[in-house]
């Protein structure tokens, strides 16, 4: 069997980053043809069939989602291993590397950890936002110093410190008819169109659970996983949501209005370290950093 090359293994991992042959291309800096032969070699070493063909675009497969995570994690540690020599190249000492999941990374957290580093110009950082099975599977395998999951945390070798759970929110477009109304409530949904998170998640089953428990009869019309995806649809116009607070803050500006929701489902997750060794001090002080501005967003002060 012919061995794999690493430009198939780089075709790849840029199609599943960028979603498209075209922009694959443009990130390998060579051409539409080059990324496709490239995709069909690989394919084929590996007898495997990773995307699906839709109209003039390529979909992944299950197959080609489990397959990155595990290529995604090999290109890890070779930008480490770079970035390691350039630290010792430039004499740059203390380099604190966090993983987020992307409720938290798509604003919430750079914005606290730029303000930690002002604080500290002697500490660099790098910053990964992924969903919450990789960061635990980068904390485990030492590639991060600190990552923030979605609790339950699927590994119980893994130290971890709960951080104060805010409230998840009701969200909805500028201008829905239940934006009038100052907390809402599951009988405020009968009959919504609804964005709702994948099946089989923690916070899908939590949201189910007030519905049901009320029997409110929603229109599930689409699942994500990504809060981001979830605010994207209901500024479109589409449905409503119920999400977690940072994504919901980061989208105000953008046709989303943010309402509280009744009875309180907390947003839960938790600082995870890696295995075998104590946390570093510095990520220990950026958890107390995350402490405070966590309590200070559920308890306000008072004008």
């Amino acid at each position: 069997m012919a061995r794999i090359n690493s430009r198939q293994v780089e075709a790849f991992r840029a199609m599943m980053l960028t979603g498209s042959v075209t922009e694959a291309a443009k990130l390998m800096a060579v051409t539409q043809p080059a990324v496709s032969r490239l995709l069909r070699d690989f394919q084929a070493l590996l007898k495997m069939e990773l995307f699906d063909k839709r109209g003039t675009g390529l979909v992944p497969r299950a197959a080609a989602t489990a397959l990155y995570m595990e290529v995604e994690r090999s290109f890890v540690g070779l930008e480490r291993i770079a970035a390691a020599a350039e630290e010792i190249r430039s004499r740059r000492t203390g380099t604190l590397r966090i993983a987020a999941l992307p409720a938290l990374s798509n604003g919430y957290l750079p914005r606290l950890s730029g303000r930690f580093l002002m604080e500290r110009p002697n500490l660099n950082l790098s910053f990964f936002g992924v969903i919450s099975p990789i960061v635990v599977d980068w904390v485990l395998n030492n590639q991060c110093d600190i990552g923030f999951a979605e609790v339950p945390i699927a590994h119980a070798g893994l130290s971890s410190v709960r951080l104060p759970a805010p409230a998840r929110v009701a969200v909805l477009p500028a201008g829905h008819r239940l934006a009038a109304k100052a907390t809402l409530q599951p009988r405020d949904f009968e009959g919504e169109t609804f964005v709702s998170l994948t099946a089989g998640s923690t916070g899908r089953h939590l949201i189910d659970q007030a519905f049901n428990r009320d029997d409110v009869r929603r229109v599930l019309r689409v699942e994500t996983s990504l809060s981001e995806i979830m605010c994207g649809l209901v500024s479109s116009g589409l449905g409503v949501a119920i999400c977690d607070p940072f994504t919901a803050q980061e989208f105000e500006s953008r046709g989303v209005v943010a309402r509280p929701f009744l009875p309180r489902i907390d947003f839960e997750f938790a600082a995870v370290f890696p295995p075998q060794r104590s946390p570093s001090p510095v990520a220990l002080d950026l958890v107390e950093a995350m402490r405070q501005s966590l309590s200070e967003m559920s308890n306000p002060p008072q004008a």
